[in-house]
């Protein structure tokens, strides 16, 4: 992973001191309300409902032990014992003090980690596939890539104050599991006809109140462009895009009301200004940034594992978690392992302090001291020997983090929603559970793969309108009403799900998702994933299941 350089801890150093005398001249009344806002939010610092929200990067998810460590450290000293996963693969702190953050923000420092441009009209911390770089079915390691993004972006004087936020994912493996197409920017990484490397680029991607796939506007762009492309889209939305109405300042607006065509136009127009500049990468640069990324000390291991045959063979609890948790590596004799943080009784993507210093402590034994957040909001150990799987399991299993239930019904994705955020209109956590608690362990495995994805509001922050099942919370006269759409994807065949009729009272809602998946059981052909048959048979089954008689006459409506 990027290890920072002089110029990176100054820099960091420099931020910390500025920020901690905002703080105390906000405290001591000589700051406004208003003049305060822009200087915490530029730290990621946002006050929500019961307590400010600390949200701290973690470039493209990367991190290590050393890291992690200091991360249970801050939720033990400075929180509530605990923090919070999200989908862009960062951490939040919910219950940070104000005139404590920045003593928080020296700590990560420390250990090369920060919160600058976890908030604001910024371009936010760029993600990437949690497999990137160990992935059997890799084009080629995307993270260099993201990290030439992060410090072109970082503290880009040209776009600190865009008209919203900005994400940007990159995907270099041919499975996407970042959500790739529901960003600002998704990069593909492919290969032309030549063999020479370089992105797919789609723009005007996006979630929230307006769902929207990103267009493709270059089918191709050669490696060494990737900036001076990016500077070109940035300006022409920087330039153009809207500044009077937030609901309409996304870049997904401005391409939708422009049109793609004449957008991909003013892009091409704008980068002819660029092309060829500075900000072309050299071969120097690109290997420079390879270079933080190069493999570890893998032993030379036969790609079977008679020892894991005999565990696999012998219990079948451990044959189980291995079947859902454990994935294809691309070097002979190693596993890619997900530790699933979505064990029911447990809010999904919370990580306690002991939990978090025990990661940190399997990635020092089984994993070169490294993990990855994924934006399913999951950790990763990229790099277990196979023949240590089963030791991995049971170590697993002391502190409650042995759940076998990844890409099943449990395994949602899901925001703080109501019990925390001020933006939420409904509780999030809660749904959460009581669709956890309704479905047994069998079940969930004669389910199969299925993504359920929950929402608090419509800023979409866990990702509803890609989830095979969303849920969406919403207000109706001062009440919780949670609103259900079928049939959204994140991966390579990304859908936005189909509303399937008026909301549902919180109490409903397991019986409704119980519904839902009983018609997609007795409507399934062969080994039929619930998007497959749902876009073999459409809304109307679910439909009748859930409304009855009433289905036709109770039209479907936006909440």
């Amino acid at each position: 992973m990027y290890r920072y350089d002089q110029y990176d801890h100054q820099m960091l150093a420099d931020r910390v001191a500025q920020f901690r005398d905002q703080t105390q001249r906000y405290l001591a009344g000589q700051l406004s309300d208003a003049e305060f806002l822009p200087l915490r939010l530029q730290n990621g610092l946002y006050i929500q409902r019961l307590a400010p929200m600390l949200r701290i990067a973690i470039p493209y998810g990367m991190l290590s032990s050393r890291q992690m460590r200091k991360l249970a450290y801050i939720a033990d000293h400075y929180d509530k014992g605990y923090g919070h996963l999200t989908t862009r693969q960062n951490i939040q702190f919910n219950w940070p003090h104000l005139e404590e953050v920045p003593d928080i923000l020296e700590h990560l420092a420390e250990v090369e980690m920060h919160a600058i441009q976890t908030s604001g009209n910024c371009i936010r911390n760029t993600t990437t596939d949690q497999f990137a770089g160990v992935s059997a079915d890799e084009i080629t390691d995307a993270r260099p890539y993201c990290e030439i993004i992060r410090q072109w972006s970082t503290f880009h004087p040209e776009f600190a104050y865009l008209p919203r936020k900005f994400k940007i994912a990159v995907c270099g493996t041919r499975q996407d599991q970042a959500a790739t197409q529901v960003h600002d920017i998704g990069l593909y990484m492919v290969r032309n006809a030549a063999g020479e490397l370089g992105f797919r680029v789609l723009v005007g991607g996006g979630l929230g109140r307006t769902p929207v796939i990103g267009s493709e506007i270059r089918s191709f762009l050669p490696e060494q462009h990737l900036l001076s492309y990016l500077d070109a889209i940035l300006r022409v939305y920087n330039q153009e895009g809207r500044r009077d109405n937030k609901y309409k300042a996304r870049i997904k607006i401005l391409v939708r009301e422009t049109g793609v065509e004449q957008f991909r136009d003013k892009v091409e127009a704008e980068w002819l200004t660029v092309k060829d500049g500075p900000m072309t990468l050299t071969q120097d640069e690109v290997e420079r940034c390879r270079g933080f990324f190069h493999d570890p000390d893998y032993k030379d291991l036969p790609a079977s594992s008679e020892l894991l045959k005999r565990a696999l063979g012998g219990d079948v609890m451990f044959a189980a978690w291995h079947d859902q948790n454990v994935s294809a590596h691309k070097r002979p004799g190693y596993a890619i392992v997900t530790i699933c943080a979505k064990k029911t009784g447990y809010a999904p993507g919370d990580l306690d302090a002991a939990q978090m210093q025990f990661i940190a402590d399997l990635a020092d034994q089984y994993s070169f001291g490294e993990m990855r957040i994924t934006h399913t909001q999951n950790v990763v150990l990229a790099d277990v020997e196979q023949d240590k799987l089963y030791d991995l399991w049971q170590a697993l299993k002391t502190h409650d983090l042995q759940a076998d239930n990844l890409g099943l019904l449990s395994d949602m994705i899901c925001c703080p929603g109501g019990d925390f955020c001020a933006l939420a209109n409904a509780k999030s956590i809660p749904i959460a559970e009581s669709i956890q608690r309704r479905f047994s362990h069998a079940e969930l495995r004669e389910i199969g793969k299925l993504s359920l994805n929950i929402s608090g509001c419509m800023n979409a922050c866990g990702h509803h309108h890609v989830g095979n099942i969303g849920i969406l919370g919403v207000d109706k006269k001062g009440e919780e009403f949670y609103q259900v759409s079928l049939g959204g994807s994140a991966s390579n065949d990304t859908a936005l799900g189909k509303i399937v009729g008026p909301a549902f009272s919180q109490d409903e809602i397991p019986d409704v998702i119980e519904k839902i998946v009983s018609v997609y059981k007795q409507q399934r052909s062969g080994g039929e994933e619930f998007v497959e048959t749902f876009n073999r048979i459409g809304l109307d089954p679910f439909k009748a299941a859930l409304y009855g008689d009433k289905s036709n006459s109770r039209a479907p409506r936006q909440a």
